[in-house]
């Protein structure tokens, strides 16, 4: 695979060296120039932990980086849902790698832990989009390269819908319209936060309040006036049987596959992941970004982004983060999009027609306009539970959308409290 470098001409002084303990492999103490970039500790290895069944195109590059450079990449597929905890035992002792791969929402919670290292050169994320730029953030630096992009979608099928409807009230009368035949216009797991979100923040909540690039962990709006209006929008799709009982808790997700693959709902609301086992079981899939709300105001989605992050404990910054700028440069992103589907959030990428010729990559690229990434500091962890529990009384009915969200951030806010004592 052809290299192509995103940074020219990287000076060794905007890289910072941590007095840190060994990971990945040894270092070439020597000074021997290498295309114009600094090789003063130069590793005999770097170490990346990949996610599970995704190295296929990490391995092509590493390949290319140590042909073109002198410097091996070990690629070891770890999962990425177990690279944090993984990092936390094997990077102490010396076992852990250079680079992991973690989603972004995790970053506070292992930078705190003294697990991460920020990046030297934060000029090249201009490469991406704003809004995984940011997702990348914290406490004022950047702790990453951007891999992929999550958020969720309009998915429908086309031989129910022609086309996806532009605004919520369309699918409000298409599921009313269809109500009596036993059929559902539009299905969404909204007592989950992650998908409720959209909604709550499309009318005007917020979770943590940002005051000049940083998260307020102190201003919380999950229950202002505008958040409100989002439960009570929620709680009506529930109340008026537009969405099943059986859509509630765990098994919510299940039961809403079930009803889309057996062409009982017309469309629904999920992420890119579920495409495969919609097409498997032969759903005539569509895909487009959320409609709007009855507001006028789009339907601000969370949004995820796998991140390729630099071990506190690597002693080969440089280098690693050299491999890392070219494993997401313009052209491998391509290819790993190519590989696995999975969306690079490459700003050249919005136009390529590799890119916009696949309608759900296309779907999550205008989505991600309108999202929001999820908190990435580590008070997120507390705002979970209290609000899946808010919305789940308001689904059932069981109690009013002020109180529930009043009683959620009381929550929030006594935990997060308790945890920084």
């Amino acid at each position: 695979m052809k290299m192509k470098k995103m940074v020219a001409g990287l000076s060794t002084a905007v890289f910072a060296f941590g007095a840190l303990a060994a990971c990945g492999g040894g270092t070439d103490n020597g000074s021997t120039n290498e295309g114009g970039s600094s090789s003063e500790n130069k590793p005999e290895k770097i170490v990346i932990w990949e996610d599970n069944d995704k190295s296929e195109t990490t391995k092509e590059v590493a390949k290319a980086f140590e042909e073109e450079h002198g410097v091996k990449v070990e690629v070891v597929e770890v999962q990425m849902t177990d690279q944090k905890d993984k990092l936390a035992l094997d990077g102490p002792a010396g076992k852990g790698p250079d680079i992991v791969l973690i989603p972004h929402d995790q970053i506070g919670t292992i930078v705190d832990q003294g697990h991460l290292a920020p990046i030297a050169d934060e000029g090249s994320l201009d490469a991406f989009t704003d809004s995984a730029k940011s997702a990348v953030m914290f406490d004022g630096q950047a702790y990453g390269y951007p891999k992929s992009v999550e958020t969720p979608v309009l998915m429908y099928n086309k031989d129910l819908l022609a086309e996806a409807p532009a605004s919520m009230d369309d699918l409000y009368k298409l599921s009313n319209d269809v109500k009596a035949d036993g059929q559902y216009g539009f299905l969404a797991l909204w007592d989950n936060f992650y998908f409720a979100h959209g909604v709550v923040a499309g009318f005007g909540g917020y979770v943590f309040k940002e005051d000049g690039g940083a998260l307020d962990p102190t201003d919380i709006g999950l229950n202002n006036e505008g958040a409100v209006e989002g439960f009570e929008y929620i709680g009506k799709w529930y109340e008026e049987g537009l969405f099943p009982k059986g859509l509630i808790g765990e098994s919510g997700g299940q039961a809403m596959d079930q009803l889309f693959t057996e062409k009982k709902a017309h469309s629904v609301m999920n992420g890119p992941w579920a495409v495969a086992s919609y097409t498997e079981a032969g759903v005539n899939l569509g895909a487009a970004p959320m409609p709007t709300l009855p507001n006028g105001e789009p339907i601000k989605t969370f949004m995820g982004v796998k991140t390729y992050a630099l071990s506190a404990y690597t002693e080969n910054q440089e280098w690693a983060e050299k491999f890392l700028q070219e494993l997401t440069n313009e052209e491998n992103a391509l290819a790993m999009f190519e590989t696995y589907n999975e969306i690079p959030p490459v700003a050249a990428l919005e136009s390529n027609e590799t890119i916009t010729s696949n309608e759900v990559a296309k779907a999550v690229f205008d989505q991600a306009t309108n999202a929001i990434p999820m908190p990435n500091i580590p008070e997120m962890g507390q705002v979970w539970e209290p609000m899946a529990q808010a919305l789940q009384l308001v689904a059932t009915g069981k109690q009013d959308a002020q109180k529930s969200a009043d009683d959620a951030v009381k929550v929030i806010e006594q935990q997060i409290q308790a945890n920084n004592q």
